[in-house]
């Protein structure tokens, strides 16, 4: 492509941009009115303009108490008026507006009263230098004009110029949207539609464009939606397809089962097990979500089904994204898994060679029934001798490819995904569109609400008061540090100060534990056991102990610097109290608060339902930083939004799953699957995949 050489090829590609295709399909966050295009002499004071003006004057003054950097410059045109652009922090200009560079600007303009003249504040400033991509200011000025993020350092300028060069010279494009769903819905071709949501025609209102809900956009995001359901579906459907374990549901396994409850078990818990019971039992193999909120009972019931494969001579393998998380595990379902004679191992990257050789070797011979651990267990050379159950725990912390990598391990294995991290409904339909969802939605009875309370640093001896209550009462408490993903060894070390601190300063003669990263699974399990026993009161924790532990006389959980942790993840750590009859409580300590960690914390306290949190968490943050890793299995869409667009999304399911049902002919249905396979295959590993 004209303008593209190989620096430029190199930015772009980094962002994923290859072919020309990926060109076109990268589309503006936004979009300005520029199409109100004024000399500076027919300015007014309110309105938002564009004008096309040289710079006359600039200036950097720095501002003696904080160091702002206000950048001025003075800008004239044709009419000889003069306008004032002011930007704070904008010292970075002054290279670039010298006397004399042509500008663009776009902004409000207001009247400077000190001065007696007009200004803009911040404006939107695009350069007018002819450089290589021409003179295209007809493109960036006098119209709707497209803003796109920029790629490296090809800005939104270039972008646009490449962009519509691209439009220009593509030929009309192949529509693979199947013709009753384009004309049914009275859809433009692709390519209309490609165009019109770059340069958007004149006379499209600007609100409905930044809704983006222009008939063209409508399309786009329409289409990206349909094809990931059709995936989803197609994939299901094959899913179902496969030849799968079917496990027998004798007396034998319920005695088991039975034995190895410590509680009766709820109502929800009951309806959730009988769900995946029954899926074991069929030919097919099962792919199950379970969720649930804090406490509810999820790592019961993926015992309880473990049983069912143990039971009928199978292995099973839970696989869990942390060590922190995966050494929980074993704690908790080693001694249930015990008292009916099952062996659990733990596999990580933890184990010396030696270990992790002799733990393979069992593995693969058939001696360890039950493996839990992290990605280890899905290393080429662990080998299953007969796997019938895979647990993965936290699944929007692996990516599809994982999930199927583990499942490969075994002929067609059932699968039960778990997560502590509620999901809204709209988001799981399409981040698990291939597994039916089962959700725990009740905690056991008796369960008190927690008393949630936010103090500030300078607040916590009151927080440790209340700790002394609890401790004094005889009960345990929590205290947990936010790990520093940068520096595990900094925050080892501050946790170990404040557990020498507390020990000897704030709760002299009180036993204390210490749990970190740093300690080995022995070391871990020791400190566990004797909190778990009651011979620590308190424990002092660096790692996240956010699932698995339970500890019903823990009354108390103090959380340091909690403007650290998102919000489901301080949800989870409240959860690690109020497992007993006794009140308890649930103590926030922050340092630095921002609004958006004002609003998190405000949440909290007001209330206890995961679903609401979770909500309010993917609000604040977005899919992508909610589900903390890009390769959490969200789909990388080009223009469609899960948050904003969930009535396109519906309609999309809608059609999708018609038309995989009763697709008008065979020859349309095999195009649509070579299609998604070319397509989406690289974006998301769908079809394939299950």
């Amino acid at each position: 492509m004209k303008g593209i050489g190989p620096a430029r090829a190199a930015m772009l590609q980094a962002k994923g941009l290859e072919t020309v295709e990926d060109l076109i399909h990268y589309f503006p966050f936004r979009y300005e009115d520029r199409s109100n295009l004024k000399t500076i002499a027919q300015l007014a004071p309110g309105e938002l303009a564009t004008v096309i003006a040289e710079v006359r004057t600039s200036k950097v003054t720095a501002f003696r108490r904080r160091n702002l950097g206000l950048f001025e410059a003075e800008f004239t045109d044709s009419s000889r008026a003069i306008i004032l652009g002011k930007w704070f922090h904008g010292a970075y200009l002054a290279d670039r507006m010298t006397p004399g560079t042509r500008v663009a600007l776009f902004g409000k303009v207001e009247f400077d009263t000190y001065r007696g003249q007009l200004q803009i504040m911040h404006p939107e400033t695009e350069f007018l230098t002819a450089d290589e991509d021409g003179d295209d200011s007809a493109l960036h000025t006098g119209r709707v004009v497209p803003v796109y993020n920029a790629v490296g350092k090809v800005n939104t300028r270039a972008l646009r110029v490449l962009i519509h060069r691209a439009l220009q010279e593509i030929p009309e494009l192949e529509d693979h949207l199947p013709d009753a769903v384009r004309n049914g819905l009275k859809f433009p071709t692709r390519t209309e539609a490609l165009r019109e949501a770059h340069f958007p025609q004149s006379g499209t209102p600007i609100r409905i464009l930044n809704d983006f809900r222009s008939q063209a956009q409508f399309r786009l995001i329409f289409e990206e939606f349909f094809w990931l359901e059709c995936g989803l579906e197609i994939k299901r459907k094959r899913a179902r397809a496969l030849p799968g374990i079917q496990f027998d549901l004798t007396d034998k396994v319920r005695e088991q089962i039975k034995k190895l409850l410590p509680f009766k078990p709820t109502n929800a818990q009951k309806r959730v097990l009988k769900e995946i019971a029954d899926d074991m039992s069929r030919p097919s193999p099962m792919n199950r979500l379970l969720q649930g909120d804090v406490g509810s009972g999820k790592t019961i019931v993926a015992a309880e089904s473990a049983i069912i494969a143990l039971e009928n001579g199978y292995q099973v393998a839970i696989l869990a994204p942390t060590e922190i998380l995966a050494t929980q595990h074993y704690f908790s379902l080693k001694p249930l898994f015990q008292k009916v004679g099952y062996t659990t191992v733990l596999l990580t990257g933890s184990n010396t060679a030696r270990e992790k050789v002799k733990i393979k070797e069992m593995i693969r011979s058939g001696l360890i029934p039950v493996a839990i651990g992290t990605h280890a267990l899905i290393e080429k050379d662990v080998e299953f001798a007969k796997l019938g159950l895979v647990v993965i725990d936290e699944q929007h912390r692996f990516g599809v490819m994982q999930r199927f990598q583990l499942v490969q391990k075994g002929v067609t294995p059932d699968v039960l995904v778990m997560t502590a991290t509620p999901i809204p409904r709209t988001l799981a339909m399409t981040l698990y569109g291939d597994l039916d969802v089962s959700t725990i939605d009740e905690l056991p009875p008796g369960r008190r609400k927690i008393v949630t309370k936010h103090l500030t640093a300078d607040q916590v001896e009151l927080a440790y008061s209340a700790v002394r209550r609890e401790i004094d009462s005889g009960r345990q408490a929590y205290v947990v540090y936010p790990v520093i993903e940068e520096s595990e060894t900094q925050a080892m070390k501050a946790a170990q100060q404040m557990y020498e601190l507390l020990s000897r300063d704030v709760f002299p003669g009180v036993p204390l534990g210490l749990l970190h990263g740093r300690l080995g699974t022995a070391e871990k399990e020791d400190a566990m056991d004797a909190f778990k026993h009651g011979r620590t009161r308190i424990l002092v924790s660096t790692t996240v102990i956010e699932v698995g532990v339970d500890v019903p006389n823990a009354t108390v959980m103090l959380v340091e610097q909690a403007e650290r942790f998102g919000l489901s993840q301080l949800h989870q750590l409240r959860g690690r109290v109020g497992r007993g009859a006794e009140q308890s409580y649930c103590m926030l300590i922050t340092e630095k608060l921002n609004d958006t960690g004002k609003e998190r914390i405000r949440t909290l306290v007001d209330s206890q339902d995961g679903f609401v949190i979770a909500e309010t968490d993917l609000k604040l943050r977005g899919p992508g930083e909610f589900f903390g890793t890009k390769q959490s299995g969200l789909p990388s869409l080009h223009i469609a939004d899960i948050l904003r667009d969930p009535d396109i999304l519906a309609a999309a399911r809608h059609e999708a799953r018609a038309f995989v049902e009763r697709p008008p002919s065979e020859e349309a249905f095999l195009a649509a699957v070579e299609y998604i396979r070319n397509h989406w295959q690289r974006r998301y590993g769908l079809v394939q995949v299950g």
